[in-house]
């Protein structure tokens, strides 16, 4: 990409405004957000803990007494919360990295489909298989999602959370009717296993 009329090209760190092509480069009439291979550098740069949703969500359960530990790797998935007291651990998943079903944060992205498409269903299949470790274990899981932490619904949904935690109920909660959990127990969608109706 020509640096206005100097004839250098510039470095590959700045977003573009090209449109993704179909056949023979034709327009789709969707906007790529990165540069051709800056898509790459930038994922990389994405923090895997200590995300701003779960500072959120551990600051608002600190603030309301209850003590645990975060990111705790003597359990599957190292999970972001653990709180020994009550058995229960919490997951706080973004949208896209979890691929949250039915929610507007989980689209694919435009370019190299094929590869995050089978990375984003192997973090998903990881998921499952430690949510059905845990259980097994006799913790109780929670999912916090990305989107329920959107300003509007914040307070409500971390009041829930925090409700959840303290008292006893089913050992795994996603409120989602997210259909990936159908298989956790041992009857699909059984409410022995997994409660969505809340």
């Amino acid at each position: 990409m020509a640096n206005g009329n100097t004839g250098k090209t510039s470095g590959n760190t700045g977003k573009a405004g090209r449109r993704s092509g179909g056949k023979a480069g034709g327009k789709t009439g969707k906007i790529e957000k990165y540069e051709r291979g800056t898509r790459s550098y930038t994922m990389s740069h994405i923090r895997g803990k200590d995300t701003k949703i779960e500072v959120l969500v551990r600051s608002y359960l600190f603030r309301r007494g209850l003590r645990f530990r975060k990111n705790d790797k003597r359990y599957p998935g190292h999970p972001d919360i653990v709180l020994p007291k009550y058995h229960v651990i919490v997951f706080v998943n973004g949208c896209f990295w979890h691929m949250h079903e039915s929610c507007g944060k989980q689209s694919m992205p435009k370019s190299n489909v094929e590869f995050w498409n089978a990375k984003l269903l192997r973090n998903r299949e990881r998921d499952c298989r430690q949510h059905r470790q845990l259980l097994a274990d006799g913790w109780r899981v929670i999912d916090v999602w990305e989107c329920e932490l959107a300003r509007k619904v914040r307070e409500e949904r971390l009041e829930r959370l925090y409700t959840q935690i303290v008292d006893s109920g089913e050992p795994h909660i996603d409120e989602t009717n997210d259909s990936r959990w159908d298989a956790l127990g041992e009857r699909a969608g059984s409410q022995d296993a997994i409660d969505t109706s809340r």
